[in-house]
């Protein structure tokens, strides 16, 4: 299993919870959309579902820049030796 497959596993869960959050806070602040509230929240879990793993598969690159970074910087300084 990749690293980032990993990743995207492991956010999935998160991205989805955020985008379920916004979806039913749009179908219920929007006074035309809480009229149907009853037909629209499952479409909402199951878009929020499909939607969360094409944003997790984006993202779990992008969680491993700061590592890769700090990696690179770590590979160009010389190293200290001390001296005693």
């Amino acid at each position: 299993m990749s690293t980032r497959l990993r990743l995207a596993v492991l956010i999935y869960g998160m991205i989805q919870g955020v985008v379920f959050g916004i979806g039913t806070v749009l179908v219920l602040s929007v006074p035309s959309f809480s009229e149907q509230a009853m037909t629209l929240m499952p479409t909402v879990v199951i878009l929020s579902v499909i939607l969360a793993a094409p944003i997790a598969w984006f993202m779990a690159p992008r969680l491993r820049l700061r590592f890769w970074r700090r990696r690179e910087e770590e590979q160009r300084a010389p190293r200290r030796v001390p001296v005693s």
